[in-house]
């Protein structure tokens, strides 16, 4: 029974970006799950096993080769038997800098990675990597956060990618995968390296169908507006990104991708109000006054927060949206008529609004 630290810790380790929150994976090659059980490792994973230390909770998986028996990335089965080599093991990983192990000091690089991570190429270990439609993603997510190393997709990747596209097996992503892997790809610093490797082979049509597509693959550049905006929430840059489609899109998409309901609803909001609130001071009363009605500004405060800043990253002075809030926050309803509240805060919060646009 060996053991070895394997895929992205020894890979950040190898770039000098691991820290203290790198995750180490671990792989064992010649056990059992009945050998690791008998360690006292518990066990987790329903598809092959994966085995939590005792006490660091680290997670430690028996070395494998899969066969594709399926489409998808659910299509496979495991041969999990002590025979399985290390090699054999990092020969179906995705990418080259992803298949070095480290044993003891000692590198294992059957598939040159470090010469990829030198230079800066995301490159497929082998032909299987076009069996799991995963990796598509995988490599637009990797393009996202290695993008201010200057890391680039190998020419025989980005072909199999597109190959992948043309065969549908992009087809068979789960909506689960896709906002894991968006999500990610958005709290880096620089995500538009996410979409612009995904327009590239094809694939974002395909992953996110009901968006526009035309101007994507004409206009890349689009996409860095999503670059050191100064906002770590992925979700406040999931509304920039969407903020010039249609609503009907951006509700389709949420439902697609089944993204968490403060994604759909702040994305939504951005997308309806941006452009009215580039020209805040030239509105009328009424349409202040729907504004918040729509925003639901009083109610739900720290959302609006969430609107304000996401106007503030696209260049908007929110400075007078900002004290109009205030003022409305400050309408005392103990002294409004008791009789007809609801319509006595409409009323107090139209004169106050009133007052505010013509000062």
């Amino acid at each position: 029974m060996k053991k070895y630290l394997v895929g992205g810790a020894v890979r950040d380790q190898l770039l000098g970006i691991a820290d203290e929150h790198t995750e180490k994976d671990w792989l064992i090659v010649g056990s059992s799950p009945e050998e690791m059980l008998d360690l006292g490792y518990r066990q987790v994973g329903k598809d092959f096993p994966v085995f939590l230390h005792p006490g660091t909770q680290e997670e430690y998986a028996l070395a494998r080769v899969e066969r594709k028996i399926g489409k998808g990335y659910k299509g496979f089965e495991f041969d999990i038997s002590k025979s399985v080599t290390l090699e054999q093991d990092l020969s179906r990983r995705d990418l080259t800098i992803n298949a070095i192990a480290q044993k003891d000091g000692e590198l294992f690089d059957p598939f040159n990675g470090q010469e990829d991570l030198n230079n800066g190429i995301l490159r497929h270990v082998s032909a299987a990597f076009s069996e799991d439609p995963v990796r598509v993603l995988r490599v637009a997510r990797f393009a996202a956060r290695f993008k201010p190393l200057g890391f680039k997709v190998a020419h025989t990747t980005h072909q199999l990618m597109k190959d992948m596209v043309a065969s549908g097996e992009v087809n068979t992503l789960t909506p689960e995968r896709v906002f894991r892997e968006l999500e990610k790809s958005l709290s880096y610093d620089t995500p538009s390296a996410f979409f612009k490797v995904l327009s590239a082979c094809g694939a974002y049509e395909r992953v996110f169908s009901s968006l526009k597509t035309q101007e994507h693959h004409s206009h890349q550049n689009l996409f860095l507006i999503l670059d050191k905006l100064g906002a770590t929430d992925p979700h406040i840059k999931f509304s920039v990104w969407l903020k010039d489609e249609k609503p009907s899109a951006i509700s389709a998409l949420c439902d697609n991708i089944k993204c968490p309901k403060k994604y759909q609803q702040l994305a939504t909001l951005v997308n309806m109000t941006y452009q009215f609130a580039t020209k805040f001071d030239t509105q009328s009363s009424d349409e202040v006054f729907d504004f918040f009605v729509k925003t639901d500004a009083l109610r739900r405060q720290e959302r609006f927060a969430e609107l304000l800043r996401t106007f503030e990253l696209l260049g908007i002075n929110t400075k007078r949206i900002t004290e109009l809030r205030d003022l409305l926050n400050t309408i005392d309803v103990a002294k409004l008529d008791k009789q007809n509240i609801a319509k006595a805060i409409q009323a107090e919060k139209q004169s106050i609004i009133r007052a505010f646009v013509q000062s």
